[in-house]
């Protein structure tokens, strides 16, 4: 193109209308990401009027500045009653309808309703870069600007079906060839989508809408497949409404069709579940910002982590990082643990080779940044040394005092306790400044939670670095304050007390269980306990009684502490509060008889029966409370932070937003007037029902928010 056929841009809108000889260019540009926001659908209709305008333009190119395309919509306009949805799907429409070729040049993320904007294009060529999907689910909601009318007939209905209703996306390659990008090319957004406008004029070929496609149809196997997994996810129905907007589809005229989409999102965008799912969205990324930690703090490099402790924890930490391709030197106190440990770790690759999740070579090369040693030297040029042995104060403090003299100058020293005082191990390392707490969930290769603990001395470089660390390895992570166990133990403990004492006035471990899976939790406390290990909660119970933590109760977790002592330590014995086939939890009389000793040893009373509605408030109303005293005593930033700890790391439902989220959900002087009817009803001699402040604070809950 020569210089003199060229208009440039006029850089004062978030949609730039220009022209190239006869082909005309809309360059989005609304950092960083490109998210449509309703100023940027207003200057996209814009930018389309002004390309009607010009007389002579055979073509219509639009890419998008910066490092992406259009990562979707700014999540935060699904909360604005004036987000112009119809206003967008028009502008779509009549985007389709141009008589001239119109090319989307795509590059990096083409999410949500940039796909969508895409596919309203008439051809599509991306950078090899480039990841194409509809998340909605995620959000709770479905596409709701013509994607789930446009992509199966652009992909065929039972790709379209699968990508909506799981959210997944395409790489360049897999999306061209499904038939979603026409070609992929290299060069810039601009470059590629001008040479794809010069090939189609060249061409002579009409445009290709795909409104205007036959959907090839899905096989009704498929969409079995879709409503048996969308039945196991009631809290979720986006799912459910996802499949109906793909047959519609499949079965209807494009504008039918489109019908349906928009009645289904209008009725999903404002439900509790995405309420909750958008919460969390933005929990996630406002828990990485700390207060008085600037975003330019140091970070210190990271290139070789050492783990102390070869079992199921510091097995599964080892996996986290090599994962991530950071090599790991693994050391244990005997060969025949760290051998065992180093075995358990290639079988679970090896699990996911059967699978077909890895290949045998990405097996090797992760092994092979993996080195065992019985040697504290090999952690001397670790950058980052994590211990991870038994939950035990003394053990521990010996294991910190020894890395202390082993590390080397500037190494970051953490501790993954659950539970104990990151403030004496830090002391023990004799560099305080150097230590915190990486709490992470077990298998620590799979939970997506890593609680930072923050110590009193912790220097800000070190958070800092340990918080993008934990982005890199796919955690995400949440910062604590030093109590005993931190935000999510700490919960857990009053969720486990109030689980045992049902148990031992005559609940059934199953009906405890039932009764807040129903809910939506992945598992109720009995099931989560004996697949933690009960040993495991009880050597915790056993070390907070050493510190003088327990109140002077002696049927405090006494049932725990019973399974315990005879062996029954979960799953891996076969036998908890359960026994096991195999991993299928089982209900075991010797459970019932065990608790009515102890009953009758601490001289409670037993019931025959239970309502499921007490054993659901007797468990979540303490733990709830106890977040709000986590809150009001600083040990968490923000409760949104309570919310990501419990979803991420405990199996909370997503669709809930969390237990503080879920709180407001009730009604705090709901929660308030309940813990005041257990105080009265079992006595409060040990403060069990006594509310959090945030609670009774004025006389009043009415007007406490509980926010992200």
């Amino acid at each position: 193109m020569h210089q003199s056929h060229m208009q440039q841009p006029a850089q004062t809108s978030l949609a730039n209308f220009s022209h190239d000889g006869r082909i005309g260019l809309i360059e989005i540009d609304n950092p960083p990401v490109n998210a449509l926001s309703v100023p940027l659908v207003q200057a996209l209709i814009a930018a389309l009027n002004d390309f009607e305008a010009v007389a002579g333009l055979e073509a219509l190119v639009l890419y998008g500045a910066g490092r992406t395309w259009v990562a979707g919509a700014d999540i935060a306009t699904f909360d604005d009653p004036g987000f112009p949805v119809a206003e967008f799907n028009a502008f779509l429409t009549r985007l389709d309808a141009q008589q001239c070729h119109v090319v989307a040049a795509l590059h990096g993320a083409v999410l949500g309703g940039g796909l969508e904007l895409a596919m309203a294009c008439h051809h599509r060529v991306a950078q090899p870069n480039t990841r194409l999907g509809l998340p909605e689910v995620t959000f709770g909601i479905v596409p709701g600007a013509q994607g789930t009318q446009r992509l199966p007939r652009l992909v065929g209905a039972e790709l379209a079906l699968d990508m909506i209703t799981s959210g997944r996306a395409l790489d360049a390659t897999q999306a061209q060839a499904a038939g979603l990008v026409d070609a992929v090319a290299e060069g810039d957004a601009r470059s590629i989508g001008l040479a794809a406008a010069e090939a189609l004029l060249a061409s002579g070929a009409a445009p290709r809408r795909a409104s205007a496609l036959a959907v090839q149809p899905a096989p009704e196997t498929a969409f079995a497949k879709a409503e048996a997994a969308a039945a196991k996810k009631p809290g979720w129905p986006q799912l459910a409404t996802a499949i109906r907007c793909v047959r519609a589809a499949q079965d209807l005229p494009f504008a039918q069709g489109e019908q349906v989409e928009a009645d289904a999102f209008a009725a999903l965008v404002n439900a509790s579940s995405a309420k909750a799912l958008r919460h969390l969205f933005f929990a996630e990324r406002e828990a990485a910002k700390i207060p008085g930690l600037p975003r330019d703090t140091a970070r210190r490099p990271i290139r070789s982590v050492g783990i102390v402790g070869s079992g199921t924890m510091g097995g599964g930490i080892a996996m986290a990082f090599v994962n991530g391709g950071i090599p790991v030197s693994l050391i244990d106190v005997s060969n025949e643990a760290l051998q065992r440990g180093l075995g358990l770790i290639r079988g679970n690759y090896e699990a996911s080779v059967a699978k077909g999740r890895l290949t045998a070579e990405q097996v090797e090369q992760r092994m092979g940044l993996l080195q065992g040693s019985l040697d504290y030297q090999a952690l001397a040029d670790c950058d980052l040394i994590i211990e991870a042995v038994f939950e035990d104060l003394q053990l521990k403090t010996e294991v910190c005092t020894r890395l202390g003299a082993v590390a080397k100058p500037g190494a970051i020293i953490a501790t993954n306790t659950s539970t104990l005082d990151v403030d004496r191990l830090a002391q023990a390392t004799g560099r305080p400044a150097d230590v915190l707490g990486m709490h992470f969930f077990s298998p620590a290769n799979v939970m997506r939670l890593l609680e930072v603990v923050r110590g009193a001395a912790t220097a800000p470089e070190v958070l800092a670095t340990v918080l993008k660390l934990a982005g890199a390895i796919g955690k995400v992570p949440v910062v604590s304050g030093v109590c005993y166990g931190f935000i999510g133990n700490r919960m857990a403990e009053v969720y486990m007390r109030e689980a045992d004492s049902l148990i031992l006035e005559g609940a059934e471990p199953a009906q405890v269980d039932a009764a807040v899976e129903a809910l939506g939790m992945a598992m109720g406390p009995c099931r989560m306990l004996d697949m933690a290990g009960v040993d495991v909660g009880a050597r915790t119970v056993i070390e907070y009684r050493k510190t003088g933590g327990l109140p002077d109760d002696p049927s405090y977790r006494a049932l725990a502490l019973e399974l315990f002592e005879l062996g029954r330590f979960g799953q891996k014995t076969a036998a908890g509060f359960y026994r096991y086939d195999g991993r299928k939890a089982l209900p075991d009389p010797q459970v019932t008889e065990i608790a009515k000793a102890l009953a009758e040893r601490h001289g409670i009373a037993r019931r025959s029966h239970i309502e499921p509605g007490e054993i659901v408030e007797r468990l979540l109303y303490p733990l709830i409370n106890e977040g709000l005293k986590i809150l009001d005593e600083g040990i968490a930033y923000r409760s949104g932070d309570i919310d990501v700890v419990w979803v991420a790391g405990y199996g909370f439902p997503d669709f809930r937003g969390g237990p503080l989220w879920m709180a407001n959900e009730i009604g705090l002087e709901k929660i308030a007037e309940r813990l005041a009817h257990y105080a009265a009803v079992r006595g409060n001699d040990h403060g069990y029902w006594t509310p959090a402040r945030l609670l009774s604070a004025a006389g009043s809950t009415q007007n406490i928010q509980v926010q992200s």
